[in-house]
């Protein structure tokens, strides 16, 4: 991955730089040559022939000199000397601060520059080894002790609870109504209000990181109540769902969840922030009174243990990446009214995991399992990893899709030999969408942790675009849903750091009328960085985009749906929240609830 390279190679060219700007730094000269002169001078001198020889004083060889001497005054020799003179004038250098700013080297006439350049890279690797170790190193969050609420029916709500302090056992959960003494769900008679036992926890250990679950029991649907953590003192509340097939009486009758995915603490990065700070967490918490929402349907990616670095391959590593984002001094503000519920991702493993059970996946599905499955829906069958269950208005299936994949790369996309689902969850799935529901239930909720549609074209063999025939199984079961009419189908999906809102319409002169077209709506982060490049892309009209919103570090989705009594079709309102502000919103309506052809209804949908 480019996470686990970045980080070495910081601190290997840093490791460069250093000695680097030091060498440039006392060697650079403050001065540049503002002029060069060159003067050259050519100079003769004549030679005589006395100054080289001189007679002999032997009488031998007297007269043989004084011809000699006679000869060599008669000649001359010329001498040539050249005198070169260059004249430099210097002036002192510019600071070249931008220069000095942009690359990192000296400047060369100011200290200060020079000094202010080093410090900035300097701060930046301090800023980025501050990002990757402080949260992990410092705060392992092993002391962690808190309470919240998981998967609430109609008649129950399950509760987790962490307690490393073992002197604090036994731990007892109360819980009343939190509602006045007449309310509308109690047909106006008084209600008993006062506090209530749902058991106590005796044990804790290591084995499941210190964390079990109290389950409540024979309460009010369509009630809100609050309950209490002996240990902690910790007190939340949270609302029944509404019976299977009603509408809630309070919020004007919408039955609203909220979804997203993709958490990862202290980004973006402010060095003076908590490190296990979460800024999405916050844009989400003013919201949370406005839309009244009964759950927060997470769809992956709640923590990275591999971004930007892994720390280990060990359950404590993995444990701890859980840890700390509940003891995140944001998470209260998400969690206190607000139940969540999950689906697996790959980053709760490792990137694109497409490796089934083996290799690293049985110890990443441990905290997992203590934190996350233990408090989710019921299972569709024992020992699965994926969901099901029925609340108001709509049914739900959250699907696995990263336990029973086959390889992306193993054949092409279109093959039928590639599986997301595995065989039995297919089967579930598949059966799912062809039961019949009870009496106003109009909606049928996919939850993918990835997309569903091919558009993404950065990364889509990861996504339901590197599985294509399996995908085109399931839209077909999906248009069925629209075909037998008053049901309509919606895939909620994650993972992007993008939005995009995408309809996959039947194709046209088939059996399946226009109605029957399937939505989709694939929203994240909550909180992290979004791809400064654009990655979605509609090249047919299998899967055609309604709207696409790249930017923004946090991102949510609020689903509201109504089914007003005077009318024979359900309405779903979509709405997109970025960087805390509501940005966009969509209806999509039930199909027909009538019998004929594909024409006929459409003429009444259309």
């Amino acid at each position: 991955m480019l996470e686990k390279k970045c980080l070495p190679a910081i601190y290997t060219l840093f490791a460069i730089y250093i000695p680097s700007f030091i060498f440039n730094f006392f060697s650079v000269q403050p001065y540049k040559i503002n002029e060069d002169e060159l003067d050259a001078v050519l100079k003769e001198s004549e030679i005589g022939s006395q100054s080289v020889s001189q007679p002999p004083t032997l009488p031998s060889i007297a007269a043989h000199s004084q011809k000699l001497s006679h000869r060599d005054k008669s000649e001359h020799e010329l001498e040539k000397e050249i005198d070169v003179e260059e004249i430099l004038v210097l002036e002192k250098d510019d600071p070249h601060v931008f220069r000095t700013l942009l690359t990192g080297l000296p400047s060369p006439t100011s200290n200060v520059w020079s000094l202010i350049t080093a410090l900035t890279n300097v701060t930046l690797v301090a800023m980025a080894t501050d990002l990757v170790f402080r949260g992990p190193l410092l705060y392992p969050s092993n002391d962690l002790a808190f309470a919240r609420v998981g998967y609430v029916s109609e008649s129950s709500a399950k509760i987790l609870v962490r307690e490393s302090n073992l002197t604090q056992l036994p731990i007892y959960v109360s819980y009343r109504i939190a509602e006045s003494r007449r309310s509308v769900t109690s047909g106006l008679k008084p209600i008993d209000d006062g506090w209530k036992s749902a058991g106590g926890i005796y044990w804790l250990s290591n084995e499941t990181d210190y964390t079990s679950v109290i389950q409540m029991s024979s309460l009010r649907p369509d009630t809100r109540y609050q309950y209490m953590i002996s240990s902690s003192r910790h007190t939340g509340s949270f609302r029944t769902a509404p019976q299977a097939g009603q509408s809630p009486h309070q919020n004007d009758g919408k039955f609203t969840f909220l979804t997203s995915s993709c958490i990862k603490p202290h980004f973006p990065y402010n060095p003076l922030s908590h490190p296990l700070s979460i800024p999405g967490f916050r844009d989400l918490a003013k919201w949370i009174p406005k839309l009244h929402a009964q759950f927060m349907l997470f769809l992956g990616d709640f923590i990275y243990v591999d971004v930007p670095v892994r720390f280990g391959t060990d359950v404590e590593s993995y444990r701890r990446e859980y840890r700390q984002v509940y003891s995140s001094p944001d998470w209260p503000l998400v969690s206190k009214q607000l139940p969540w519920i999950h689906v697996l991702d790959d980053h709760e493993i490792a990137n694109d995991w497409d490796k089934n059970t083996t290799g690293v996946y049985q110890v990443a599905v441990d905290p997992w399992e203590h934190y996350h499955t233990s408090v989710n829906p019921p299972e569709v069958r024992e020992g699965a990893s994926y969901f099901s269950f029925t609340q108001g208005p709509a049914t739900f299936f959250l699907l696995d899709t990263r336990r029973y994949r086959t390889p992306e790369f193993e054949a092409p996309s279109n093959s039928s030999e590639k599986s997301m689902l595995g065989s039995e969850q297919l089967h579930d799935l598949i059966h799912w969408l062809r039961s019949p529901e009870p009496a106003g239930v109009r909606w049928k909720i996919i939850a993918s942790s990835i997309p569903f549609t091919k558009n993404w074209r950065f990364g889509s063999q990861d996504t339901w675009g590197g599985y294509l025939a399996e995908r085109q199984v399931l839209l077909e079961a999906m248009w069925d849903v629209g075909l037998r009419g008053g049901v309509g189908t919606v895939v909620l999906s994650g993972d992007r750091h993008e939005f995009a809102a995408t309809a996959f319409p039947p194709p046209t002169g088939g059996r399946w009328p226009l109605s029957a077209t399937v939505h989709e709506f694939s929203t994240s982060p909550l909180s992290q960085f979004y791809l400064p490049v654009r990655t979605y892309e509609q090249r047919d009209e299998e899967d055609v985009c309604i709207k696409y919103v790249p930017d923004g570090n946090s991102k949510f989705g609020a689903i509201e749906i109504t089914s007003p009594e005077a009318s024979d079709q359900s309405v779903l309102e979509f709405k997109l929240f970025v960087d805390g502000e509501m940005a966009w919103s969509n209806l999509v309506t039930t199909p027909p609830d009538m019998a004929g052809g594909s024409r006929g209804k459409d003429a009444l949908w259309g």
